[in-house]
């Protein structure tokens, strides 16, 4: 294997400045990967826990809404939709370049563009926010020159135009995840994350019913714990000692890498968006199927149940491109290749658990979001098709978050535009529409989609050769430094 000249790292990788990629012979075995899933474990399962509590914050709101009256439930629920396809995605997606630059600088100890990365990730989302708000403002027009009805699409734009507040916290809040997630501290975000969502549960009822302030104190109250997450979090990337070398300073140093930051930030946005808003899409379409007001509820209970699910393998996936990122940039293509192993053996045992516990609750659930015996019933009968893309999704997340960690937005975009939009939207509305399955043929082909996207993916995963990743990985962090001028590769 040929030698790359890099920059010294420390005494165990580096000799006179010379780094070798370790082979699969010198660090294989049992004990590599035990020792990986340790990591990707202890990481997992914090990392979890504060996805979920940030997305609950958005459940807890359509919960409580819920129980004004199914008007306020479907109103509020294709608010959500739409805000998520036009705003949250496309933040979510854009600071997941952060997860590449970020995860592999950290692994090749090139600390102080941490801190670069992460203010120029801040701007550019920032700038993203105010032409999302603009189309707020209108979006009960919007709506319903989509053929929305009328009475729901109002209740919908007046809740988005209380959420665009949240949405500017959403932006800076993100890329402070990031950040905090690639040098793997991932306690200060379990913190913040659970002080946001318990207090944003008493403060989410007193708006709504005590102040009499309904959906538009459902949609203030997330703006303000978004706001305080960020708060917490900067209060302590300011005075910890393990942000010391990483702090995010303001400078013309961080505007220097918009360009390299939006190289990898827009296929990653697209990557995001294009599986989210096939999602979402459904929730648009259950509007025009007979009976929009219950199919839009049902359909809309069952995306944020999915979705809840789907932040658990979102959180083992963050862990696993936090750990695949540092190894890459360290240099070391075995321990990454351990690391996606582990990770994967947590998706497969995620998938018989929480598909399990779904199956066995399929009568109760839509009780949480609705009192309507209509409505719950409904849920009932869809939650089979819950369990089956619970199953995909675990696999899905763990995979998602290797191809961020490794850099592989564009392939991911690519893939996700294959996989739904030209297998798994077209099959829904077959189903749907021509069919007559209404909300179960919807679903039915957005999960065609899913298990298309879960084996692609797998099957780049597995015949990646990760030598060469550790490779261009370690090329691209020090291109204008001891890597100017060297072509070769592994």
């Amino acid at each position: 294997m040929e030698e790359i000249l890099l920059p010294k790292k420390n005494p165990e990788f580096a000799d006179n400045n010379r780094v070798a990629l370790v082979s699969q012979s010198e660090s294989g075995g049992v004990g590599a990967m035990a020792e990986q899933l340790k990591k990707v474990s202890f990481m997992a399962a914090p990392m979890v826990a504060v996805t979920v509590s940030q997305f609950l914050l958005q459940v807890v709101s359509l919960m409580m809404v819920g129980h004004l009256d199914q008007l306020s439930l479907s109103g509020v629920a294709l608010a959500t939709s739409f805000a998520d396809v036009t705003g949250f995605s496309v933040l979510l997606g854009m600071a997941g370049a952060l997860e590449t630059l970020c995860g592999q600088t950290f692994g090749a100890e090139q600390f102080h563009k941490l801190g670069n990365y992460t203010f120029c990730a801040m701007i550019s989302l920032i700038s993203a926010c105010f032409p999302v708000s603009l189309l707020w403002l209108f979006m009960d027009k919007v709506l319903i020159l989509f053929g929305q009805d009328p009475a729901i699409s109002l209740v919908a734009g007046n809740y988005c135009i209380w959420l665009i507040r949240s949405l500017f916290g959403y932006a800076v809040l993100q890329s402070f995840i990031r950040y905090f997630q690639t040098q793997s501290l991932i306690f200060p975000m379990l913190f913040s994350s659970t002080v946001a969502l318990v207090l944003h549960i008493p403060t989410c009822w007193v708006l709504v019913f005590k102040l009499g302030l309904g959906n538009a104190g459902a949609a203030l109250a997330i703006g303000i714990s978004y706001w305080l997450n960020v708060v917490v979090l900067a209060i302590y990337m300011k005075h910890a000692t393990a942000c010391e070398k990483t702090q995010i300073v303001l400078g013309r140093s961080s505007l220097s890498t918009i360009k390299e930051f939006f190289r990898l930030a827009i296929p990653s946005a697209l990557m995001v968006c294009l599986e989210w808003w096939s999602f979402e899409l459904l929730v648009i379409l259950g509007g025009l199927l007979p009976n929009p007001q219950l199919e839009t509820s049902v359909l809309s209970i069952c995306l944020n149940t999915c979705t809840l699910h789907y932040f658990i393998p979102y959180g083992i996936g963050a862990a696993a491109s936090t750990r695949v990122s540092n190894e890459l940039g360290a240099g070391e293509p075995q321990a990454a290749r351990n690391a996606v192993r582990a990770v994967m053996v947590l998706g497969f045992a995620e998938a018989i658990l929480v598909s399990s516990a779904l199956f066995s609750c399929r009568y109760i659930i839509g009780y949480a979001f609705s009192n309507e015996k209509e409505v719950v019933d409904y849920v009932a009968k869809i939650v089979p098709l819950l369990c089956l893309s619970v199953s995909v999704d675990s696999l899905l997340g763990v995979l998602s978050g290797v191809a961020r960690g490794s850099g592989w937005q564009n392939i991911g975009a690519y893939v996700n535009l294959g996989a739904y939009y030209g297998v798994g939207i077209p099959v829904s509305v077959l189903l749907g529409f021509v069919l007559q399955l209404r909300g179960k043929g919807l679903w039915i082909g957005i999960l065609t989609g899913s298990t298309l996207q879960t084996v692609i993916l797998g099957a780049i995963t597995a015949f990646t050769n990760w030598e060469k990743q550790a490779s261009l990985a370690r090329e691209r962090i020090f291109a204008e430094g001891a890597f100017q001028g060297h072509n070769g590769l592994v």
